[in-house]
């Protein structure tokens, strides 16, 4: 018992810092410290930003939180919290999109609860003790994934699609087709094992005919795709792992790009050098920079006026897309001021502002028409990537 005091001991004193607005008793991890913790305890994490209001506002309960817990001789339970202007890769690896952010981590990263109520005391302390005596079960052994693919039941289904995206796979055991892609979709599951609030999942409508009867389920196999609780469209192309992961990719971005954020927005200009390297930029082209700039890869490029008010209200989205396509080397995200550079529109065709073109290898493939939301224009990019890779 004494070898174990010591060792809380040790552990607050190395992980706890001292912080005026965040408080003494919290510990504040890094990478390596958090991954360390999750070892040996259960965590219950405030993800923050140093300049974020909510989070200034919270610290002295988290701090009074902390107090009742960390102490503890057992640590069946740790209070900490990260700081994601300096650990950016850990809030990123956690999915953070917003300040402050609370999470509760049973085991590791395979069981972990997002906080979403009130934010007093008793709140919080209510949350925990119903973590630590319901501690996440998968009491059905059908809904148990079985490398990585859940079995899901009429029981069971309600309450596994309620939250997060779900690619399910309707089926008969009889059923030739079904059998041909059981590997494949296997593998496909393999692929998501280890992302927070996603599944790929199966059930077996010979068994369970209630939940296929209530989706219209009238051929096997028949794949639906679940966004919280919600059936949100049906999978009918290619079978092969790669297309159906394509199609899992964009659904998943789609549900990213729109997902709530907790309090206050990540605003483009955080006080931190580090943060503010990481926003991709829409290149400004001009007459003597545009053949170039589209000349490689993927180009979708917003030909604007200034005084244009659409334009104006599409400026922040189309930043936003510029940096939700950075991860894509193909891709360009730019913009042509048509006031300046009346020859490359009037070229281009544009009569109308904004006008939204995409270009291939030089080449205008598209001009975009839908709808302006950050959402449908990641995905009508994410199409293009796929066609584009598969060449």
């Amino acid at each position: 018992m004494i070898n174990v005091y010591i060792f809380v001991l040790a552990v607050l004193v190395c992980q706890t810092v001292s912080d005026s607005d965040h408080g003494d008793a919290t510990i504040n991890y890094n990478s390596e410290t958090f991954d360390a913790a999750l070892e040996d305890s259960k965590l219950f994490v405030m993800f923050y930003a140093p300049w974020c209001g909510h989070c200034k506002r919270l610290s002295p309960t988290w701090n009074e939180l902390a107090k009742l817990y960390n102490p503890l001789i057992d640590q069946t339970l740790l209070i900490g919290q990260v700081d994601c202007t300096v650990e950016t890769a850990l809030c990123a690896k956690n999915e953070i999109t917003g300040y402050p952010t609370l999470k509760f981590f049973h085991n590791k990263y395979s069981e972990v609860v997002r906080y979403k109520s009130a934010r007093d005391l008793q709140s919080l302390q209510s949350f925990i003790e119903e973590q630590l005596s319901n501690a996440p079960e998968q009491s059905d052994p059908k809904n148990v994934p079985t490398g990585g693919l859940f079995d899901l039941t009429d029981d069971s289904f309600p309450k596994h699609i309620e939250t997060g995206s779900h690619f399910i796979k309707f089926y008969a055991p009889w059923c030739g087709h079904c059998k041909r892609l059981a590997p494949t979709w296997e593998d496909l599951a393999m692929q998501y094992l280890d992302q927070e609030d996603v599944s790929v999942a199966k059930v077996d409508c010979t068994v369970h005919r209630a939940t296929c009867d209530s989706y219209g389920v009238r051929s096997y196999p028949t794949l639906l795709f679940f966004r919280n609780g919600e059936k949100v469209d049906e999978y009918q192309k290619g079978r092969s792992l790669e297309e159906l992961q394509n199609y899992m990719d964009i659904q998943l971005a789609v549900k990213n790009v729109n997902a709530d954020r907790t309090d206050e927005k990540i605003p483009e200009n955080v006080p931190n050098q580090q943060a503010e390297e990481n926003l991709a930029a829409v290149f400004e082209l001009e007459a003597d920079t545009f053949t170039a700039g589209i000349s490689e890869g993927l180009a979708f490029v917003e030909f604007f006026a200034p005084w244009c008010g659409h334009c104006k209200r599409l400026a922040p989205t189309w930043e936003d897309l510029s940096r939700e396509m950075s991860r894509y080397p193909v891709v360009t995200i730019a913009k042509v001021d048509c006031t300046i550079n009346t020859n490359v529109c009037k070229d281009n065709g544009v009569r109308g502002y904004p006008t939204l073109i995409l270009f291939k290898n030089g080449q205008k493939v598209a001009e975009y028409t839908g709808s302006r939301d950050l959402g449908d224009l990641v995905e009508f990019m994410l199409e293009h990537i796929q066609r584009h890779d598969e060449l």
